[in-house]
């Protein structure tokens, strides 16, 4: 069993107890920190609360996470979008909200579920039972595009690509604030935050990381921007963008609570992805539609001018 503790903030007062922890576990479902709360493996200051619980600056909020079992996963029928396949790969839009792989309390409906349904259990074994097929993900609350391997051969070559930084990796995201400039690049190394492990903090000491932000449309109070990544940190944009002060819409691990949007999550969507293709060794590329929750804000930002 795990133990972690973290302090409320302003940012979080008066936050229901269930929904701070969520926003801290981003890939556990409520329902499970729920049944924690229950199972009184969740406290505040020391005392077992409810889940809804209104949380208050100072409160230390102390979280146990049991250990996982072993699992196996079951294909599921679940509708994914598919952008491409081949006998090789298979390249999907993921929708914001579905978790990548099987987790404590995400034991099913995730993308694995999916695509060991959709590919009949053919898929590249190298990362075990639990992420078959995958070579890299995305958060929970980020939607966009992933390239999945449905053989060994398929996910070496893959993976190689990504360790060596040549995959194109374009994002499209809403942050807050207007940037004056039209282009910047960000160059801040990334390491595991010091206090809160769920988190990760830009540092001297870190590893190495890159963006490169390319603004599309300004308003008076947001941006909807590019971020093209050199390097593929955990949470990388997320982190940076909070580093330069332009944190993304929706984002309250890394900025702050909204009060102009109903949101379920980060406006940020993996909007393009490029690589050579393992076998034909040839360089493809893939485009997705951005959702349409992120164009919800888009429209919301442009009619409000905000």
């Amino acid at each position: 069993m795990s133990t972690e503790k973290y302090l409320v903030s302003e940012e979080n007062e008066n936050i229901r107890l269930d929904i701070f922890v969520s926003e801290l576990y981003s890939d556990l479902s409520r329902s499970y920190i729920q049944k924690l709360i229950k199972e009184k493996q969740i406290s505040a200051n020391g005392g077992i609360e409810k889940n809804k619980y209104l949380v208050q600056v100072g409160d230390e909020i102390v979280v146990n996470i049991p250990k996982a079992k072993e699992l196996t996963v079951e294909a599921q029928d679940i509708p994914i979008e598919i952008v491409h396949e081949d006998k090789d790969i298979l390249v999907v839009n993921k929708q914001q909200g579905m978790v990548v792989h099987p987790a404590p309390g995400n034991y099913d409906n995730t993308l694995v579920n999916a695509i060991m349904y959709h590919c009949k259990g053919k898929l590249s074994s190298i990362n075990g039972v639990i992420r078959p097929g995958i070579v890299h993900r995305i958060d929970k609350n980020t939607s966009g595009l992933l390239v999945v391997a449905k053989n060994d051969i398929a996910h070496r070559s893959l993976a190689e690509q990504f360790k060596e930084h040549t995959v194109v990796r374009k994002y499209e995201a809403i942050v807050k604030g207007r940037f004056k400039e039209d282009k910047a690049t960000i160059d801040a190394p990334i390491k595991r935050h010091p206090t809160n492990r769920l988190k990760m903090a830009t540092s001297k000491d870190g590893r190495n990381a890159v963006t490169h932000i390319r603004i599309i449309e300004k308003f008076s109070e947001h941006s909807h921007i590019e971020a093209k990544l050199e390097t593929g940190r955990t949470h990388q944009i997320r982190v940076h963008l909070s580093f330069i002060n332009h944190p993304l819409v929706g984002d309250t691990v890394y900025g702050s609570k909204s009060i102009k949007f109903n949101l379920k999550g980060q406006v940020l969507h993996a909007k393009t992805l490029g690589f050579v293709h393992p076998l034909a060794n040839e360089y493809i590329e893939f485009d997705s539609e951005l959702p349409e929750s992120f164009k919800k804000v888009l429209r919301t930002v442009r009619k409000r001018k905000i």
